[in-house]
């Protein structure tokens, strides 16, 4: 295993792992405004709507400096990723690029889903009959008018995409520490049983690769 692996120990790991439960909890906590639009069979009263807008326009009136710490601990997973990818062994780019993909997407719902809606939440107008509009321009279906509660179902379905993907990250690294594991207790099991065991470092496996096909140029 090469000197520059970064594996499941590494601090990059924590890294990674820091942002995405500290998004996790965020999520944890607009769970109860989640639940009853998705999963309660009971109907949705219109002060229950009135308490989830009201959060969400505190949330929404919140100080820049807490946006822009959002961002930047978004920044810190990215950094984690980068540091675990550079110079990447085999495990890295299997756990740590699919890792790194559904950050990715994560990222991308943030953006578009959550980001988007709380802004035209922020910004509704009346519409006929008391109800409140909130227009949302998708890429395949165009301008469309979305009421106040269809509004907020996809704001809270978008918060279990994030959570879904976000704990498929954790699912991941969790995966690379288990590989990690599983290979020192077979590489202590050989060296128990005294068996020969050829421990490479994967710069000496990339010279010798250059060093065959090299021969192979040869003849």
């Amino acid at each position: 295993m090469s000197q520059n692996y970064r594996g499941s120990g590494s601090f990059a790991t924590f890294l990674i792992i820091g942002p995405v439960c500290f998004f996790l909890g965020i999520l944890f906590a607009s769970f109860p405004y989640d639940f009853p639009l998705l999963w309660s069979p009971n109907p949705i009263t219109p002060l229950h709507i009135s308490q989830i807008e009201t959060h969400l326009r505190f949330m929404h009136a919140a100080p820049p400096l807490i946006s822009r710490l959002l961002h930047m601990i978004i920044a810190v997973g990215f950094l984690g990723f980068f540091t675990k990818l550079y110079r990447a062994a085999e495990s890295n780019f299997l756990f740590d690029g699919g890792s790194l993909l559904l950050y990715l997407i994560a990222a991308g719902v943030y953006i578009t889903n959550v980001v988007t809606p709380m802004n035209a939440l922020a910004e509704q107008l009346e519409g006929e009959g008391g109800k409140k509009f909130a227009v949302h321009n998708g890429p395949l279906t165009g301008e469309v008018e979305l009421t106040r509660e269809e509004s907020l179902r996809v704001l809270s379905a978008s918060h279990t995409i994030l959570a879904f993907v976000l704990v498929g990250v954790l699912v991941l690294q969790a995966g690379q520490w288990y590989a990690e594991k599983r290979e020192r207790e077979d590489y202590a099991a050989w060296v128990a049983r005294g068996e020969p065991v050829e421990v490479m470092d994967s710069d000496e496996e990339q010279e010798k690769e250059e060093e065959r096909g090299e021969g192979k140029k040869d003849i």
